[in-house]
């Protein structure tokens, strides 16, 4: 098993109870100003690197010019989700002798969202003014939009404006085309990169949330694979709740997949978070044509519902609603409420991933909360290894939590948990969260261009 370690600064896991008493965030600039804007032609400016747009995914090189020297400053960043909700960070700085302040040089200073020297910090720290509140990205043909503004100060409230920027936060590379997909009864979405292909395959799940989660097979299809983001449940004329789940459905997506002209055979990957995690297992143990699969913080054991095959039905892993802990604030946490897969009747539960005739990686966040994420991996890696298989290939991240997004989403510390019915805690401290989901993306494209383009990995963890 190859586990990452390391030593990682520390941030408060308790975003849920971050506030800034800040007013809203000042009105955006005109389209004219969109890359960077000063107030007045002698006034401080904000250079963006790229200048107007890049991708979610990309770092975003952030200074600003024009300060007097050694100024304080407080750069304070904010975006709206499509539903209105606003998330903010702030950083305190000091410019340098030279007016300047480069963000990739300067480190932030005490009494703000995060300190030290934290590039992109503003993206990473960024917080849901409304408690509980997960960033998702619904419409992946329209950016978010990040403001950025610089005041003067370290004051609380800020002081005066002195310069702000707005940036283009993209999902869809040109090129990349988008093809909803209702073929027979899956329904989903295809991303297709630009050119004649074909290209890997790999069919993207997310968890008990429902509905059609595309971002992340957006972000991965740019760089060169056909994804199929797939939805299973809580979507146009799917079940409307997870009441029971058929591997057939799955099975209907996999084969959609391999037929595809702009997929390139012999096999296709799957990626999974969460309860999509355990269904992709599932799928590579019944299913022909899987190649390779990775699992984001998923389970060996069947989880929250039955799933059924033929004449074969994996119950769900047991819980004990008398092992959830309940915080004074009312939030759960239900890392220990699951059972053991191992012993008695959760045995029935445990996916019999000894048939399935492909590769695993296993994204592990050692602080996940939503259920023993690192020992679902140690021990599916054992059977693997018991039966003959080739050992998993186990990527583990001190600090991070549940959900390991693709590079600069904010980390979700606590929300709303479909199944329990309340908030729940979710793991992870900030900062470490962060370097783990640049980490991991660039985890995942390796092991699938290995895997699916026989092309070596090349890639080394930089935990």
């Amino acid at each position: 098993m190859w586990r990452v370690t390391g030593s990682l600064c520390r941030a408060s896991s308790r975003g849920w109870q971050m506030r800034l008493p800040w007013p809203s965030p000042s009105p955006a600039p005109t389209p004219a100003m969109a890359s960077a804007c000063s107030l007045s032609s002698a006034a401080p400016s904000i250079r963006l690197s790229p200048a107007a747009r890049s991708l979610f995914d990309e770092p975003l090189a952030i200074a600003v010019q024009g300060l007097g020297p050694r100024q304080p400053v407080t750069l304070r960043a904010s975006l709206r989700d499509e539903t209105g909700e606003l998330f903010q960070a702030c950083a305190r700085y000091q410019a340098g002798h030279d007016g300047e302040l480069d963000l990739a040089r300067c480190p932030a200073l005490p009494g703000g969202s995060f300190c030290g020297l934290e590039p992109m910090g503003l993206l990473w720290a960024l917080q849901p003014e409304k408690p509980f509140w997960r960033m998702v990205k619904r419409d992946v043909h329209s950016p978010f939009v990040l403001q950025l503004e610089v005041f003067d100060g370290h004051g609380d409230p800020p002081g005066r404006l002195l310069a702000q920027a707005q940036h283009e936060r993209a999902f869809l590379r040109d090129g990349v085309r988008r093809v909803p997909v209702r073929d027979g009864r899956i329904r989903g979405t295809l991303f297709l990169p630009p050119g004649n292909g074909p290209f890997p395959g790999i069919i993207d799940l997310y968890g008990v949330g429902g509905g059609l989660i595309e971002y992340r097979a957006c972000l991965l299809a740019n760089y060169g694979f056909a994804v199929l983001a797939l939805a299973y449940y809580g979507y146009e004329d799917l079940p409307k709740k997870m009441k029971e789940l058929h591997l057939e459905y799955f099975e209907e997506a996999v084969n959609y997949m391999l037929q595809h002209t702009q997929v390139k055979g012999p096999g296709i990957g799957l990626l999974g978070i969460s309860k999509g995690g355990d269904l992709c297992v599932s799928m590579a143990s019944f299913l022909k044509g899987i190649t390779a699969t990775a699992l984001i913080n998923g389970s060996v054991a069947n989880v929250g519902t039955a799933l059924r095959y033929k004449d074969i039905t994996i119950p769900p892993l047991g819980f004990s609603v008398e092992r959830v802990k309940i915080s004074e604030s009312g939030i759960a946490d239900i890392v220990d409420s699951l059972d053991n897969p191992l012993e008695g009747p959760g045995r029935q539960s445990f996916i019999p991933l000894e048939k399935a005739e492909c590769r695993f990686l296993f994204i592990v966040g050692q602080d996940d909360h939503n259920w023993k994420s690192e020992f679902f991996a140690v021990e599916g890696s054992k059977h693997l290894q018991a039966h003959g298989k080739e050992k998993p290939e186990i990527v583990c991240y001190p600090g991070a939590g549940h959900y390991i997004e693709p590079p600069f989403f904010p980390m979700c510390a606590a929300s709303m948990h479909v199944l329990v019915g309340k908030p729940v805690v979710w793991g992870g401290e900030p900062k470490a969260h962060c370097e783990a989901q640049i980490d991991a993306w660039q985890q995942i494209q390796a092991f699938f261009c290995k895997h699916l383009m026989g092309k070596p990995s090349g890639t080394s963890s930089k935990l």
